[in-house]
């Protein structure tokens, strides 16, 4: 399997459990530098989420990819370039070949009017991201994280949401640790039961499960064809969205489609 964003805090999470799991992981990294604390089982390989001519090393021979990247507050263009162009590009490289995918966005991302979304555009090319991953065909879980690391000791009963209702755009949407999220986007790979759906990742009071399987079965799936997860508010049409997000649309559909369709990951 393939981590997107192995030198995030999210990301080196994921690589620890996925090779704890018996994963063969290979990280994608800008810089060779910045992988040295990742586990020396995993495979490293140089790649620019910016320039999908260097991606083909990283997807070659994949059969999962985890997206835990994000732009880390560079604004509107680095929200284009890497929220959702990190997503669009590795998609490109793959090149209608099957994989199984986990796309880590966030809780509050169908939100458009706070002032967080009007000045970064984050939320709305997050959002983009995740109809991509929907467009392309191939089996994914979305998962969409409360605020990280501000639970409690005794806080780690996971709680699967859906319909994007909380929105207040602070900790009190719901809190979820690091490692909980990481166990959540690795163990979604091999489940069927996570297959086609979205939603939002937060923690009560109380123990951490020990099997996510009736978690991810309670869910409703995503609705066949849809850019948006179930019960999602439509609130970003498909016909004002800018001239390139819709031919990625249409170019990633066509391109699944033309490719034989073998799932992987189930």
């Amino acid at each position: 399997m393939l981590v997107v964003g192995a030198t995030g805090s999210i990301g080196r999470l994921v690589v620890a459990e996925a090779l704890r799991l018996g994963h063969a992981v290979r990280a994608l990294v800008r810089d060779l530098g910045r992988a040295r604390g990742l586990p020396q089982e995993a495979q490293r390989v140089v790649g620019d989420l910016t320039r999908p001519q260097t991606l083909s090393a990283a997807v070659e021979g994949i059969d999962a990819i985890v997206f835990a990247h994000g732009s880390d507050g560079g604004g509107k263009a680095a929200a284009e370039q890497v929220d959702y162009g990190g997503v669009r590009n590795v998609l490109q490289a793959l090149g209608g070949r099957q994989a199984r995918i986990a796309l880590m966005t966030a809780i509050g991302v169908t939100n458009r009017q706070r002032d967080y979304n009007r000045a970064t555009q984050i939320h709305d090319w997050k959002r983009r991201g995740e109809r991509l991953v929907r467009a392309s065909g191939l089996p994914y879980t979305i998962v969409r994280p409360g605020w990280f690391d501000y639970n409690a000791a005794d806080q780690l009963r996971l709680v699967f949401l859906q319909g994007d209702t909380r929105q207040a755009g602070n900790p009190s949407d719901g809190v979820i640790s690091r490692q909980q999220i990481a166990e959540v986007l690795v163990r979604s790979l091999t489940s069927g039961a996570a297959r086609g759906k979205s939603f939002e990742l937060v923690a009560e009071r109380g123990a951490a499960p020990t099997d996510l399987e009736p978690l991810f079965a309670a869910l409703d799936a995503d609705i066949a064809g849809a850019l948006d997860a179930v019960r999602d508010t439509a609130n970003l049409p498909l016909a004002d969205e800018p001239p390139r997000v819709r031919e990625d649309l249409e170019v990633g559909s066509a391109r699944l489609h033309a490719a034989p369709a073998t799932p992987i990951g189930e």
